[in-house]
């Protein structure tokens, strides 16, 4: 019983949030002919000097704005629509060529503007559908109520349902029910075609699809050359100025040992001892520095067990929760691994959070990893480099990072990596580290 009632429940949900969207539907697509005729009254003045180049851009940026609204309605949804813009050029100024060749030469801005008087008329029917009748059906559900309350004289609602006795206003009510139930049911499903529709005119074509791929794949290139780079820059820092280092002081203590062995045996003794602990000393710091590359419980465990002894090693208390059939590519699991690790560092560095938690999940070829903190949130992506390398190291495999941190917390990175699972192993565990 319990489960046909959170059944029930959600099913007014879904129904209930169908009917409030199509509502926003209906008075956004209101709004489409006034942006129009606004967005034509700025084509027609782009011959002016100076005052086309500023007004064309900006009458685009509201169509595009409008166009990403309808996006988000279609999204939830779930009919996912791309946006297929053109990325913005280098150094491109309001009122300048640059950003007005920029806005008019996008297909996607024509696109835009093509789909702006169907959306209205398809935007406004439907979402007018889904509001009319659960609210219609809404009045006849009350009407009885309300006329027995107020009293038989009283006619308000006779004009929608035509009724003017008692009987036929309790005959209104099962009808009403009906039609209340009935326009739930039907609100989702207009909704989802209202948002196919948006997808034939706003979704990027093969050739968008195309042009958007490879600018993506040539600024993670670059991001990844660069954060290559910074790797060897790092590696090359950390043997000079560690490793190396402790290795020619080594050198010189044995050298200085060799020299004394036979003058004084005791002092060569004592310098033998210094080198066999600065020699351990390396090696420790050697190993700090492979594990910075690719850590050995890493290959040994996988990504879960990995990340299970590096929450054990951090001073706040991580549960961790795996569930992964088996193995990723080495690449994809190491990426994985470094994001996941660079999200808890900054948990500890910047939260002072009490409690966090990381989630790891594979399905429909798709890695879902969720860190979770109890800390004061706040945190945000443009601020500072850590959660920006995170995208971009994400980036290289087609992975992508959302964050939401509200003040106060909780905050939660969710990070998403499409790849293949390779081994049959089952690797499920929960637990609190």
């Amino acid at each position: 019983m319990a489960g046909d009632g959170e059944r029930v429940g959600r099913w007014v949900r879904r129904g209930v949030n169908a009917v409030l969207a199509g509502l926003s539907a209906t008075g956004l697509a209101v709004t489409n002919i006034p942006l129009l005729a606004v967005s034509i009254g700025a084509l027609a003045l782009a011959p002016v000097p100076f005052l086309g180049l500023a007004i064309v851009p900006w009458t685009m940026t509201l169509v595009r704005k409008r166009a990403n609204l309808e996006r988000l309605l279609a999204a939830r949804t779930g009919v996912l629509v791309a946006r297929p813009y053109h990325p913005p050029p280098e150094r491109a100024v309001a009122g300048g060529w640059q950003r007005f060749r920029w806005t008019v030469t996008d297909p996607a801005t024509w696109r835009d503007l093509a789909w702006l008087v169907p959306g209205a008329v398809v935007g406004f029917g439907l979402g007018l559908i889904c509001v009319v009748i659960p609210l219609y059906g809404l009045v006849g559900l009350t009407l009885a109520p309300l006329w027995i309350w107020l009293g038989t004289g009283w006619y308000g609602y006779g004009v929608v349902w035509s009724v003017d006795t008692v009987a036929g206003a309790l005959l209104c009510v099962p009808q009403g029910a009906a039609l209340l139930v009935g326009g739930l049911w039907l609100a989702p499903w207009l909704r989802r075609v209202d948002a196919l529709f948006a997808w034939l005119f706003l979704a990027p074509t093969r050739a968008a699809e195309l042009r958007l791929r490879v600018t993506q794949l040539t600024v993670t290139r670059a991001d990844t050359v660069d954060a290559q780079a910074a790797e060897l820059r790092r590696i090359e820092r950390d043997l000079h100025d560690g490793v190396q280092a402790r290795l020619v002081s080594l050198g010189m203590m044995i050298g200085l040992a060799d020299e004394l062995i036979d003058r004084n045996p005791a002092a060569a003794r004592e310098m033998l001892g210094e080198a066999r602990v600065a020699s351990g000393t390396a090696l420790v710091e050697l190993r700090h520095l492979v594990r910075g590359i690719h850590p050995p419980v890493l290959a040994e465990r996988g990504l879960g067990g990995a990340v299970r002894a590096l929450a054990l090693s951090l001073p706040v208390p991580i549960s961790v929760d795996v569930d992964l059939p088996g193995r990723l590519d080495t690449p994809v699991e190491s990426a994985a691994y470094f994001a996941v690790a660079e999200t808890l560092t900054n948990m500890i560095r910047h939260s002072r959070a009490h409690h966090g938690s990381v989630s790891l999940r594979h399905a429909d070829g798709m890695l879902t990893m969720e860190v979770t903190d109890d800390g004061r949130g706040g945190a945000d992506a443009t601020t500072g480099t850590g959660l920006r390398g995170i995208e971009r190291r994400l980036a290289v495999f087609d992975g992508t990072m959302t964050l939401s941190s509200p003040p106060g917390g909780p905050t939660v990175v969710t990070m998403e990596l499409p790849c293949v699972l390779s081994s049959p192993r089952i690797m499920h565990s929960s637990e609190t580290d």
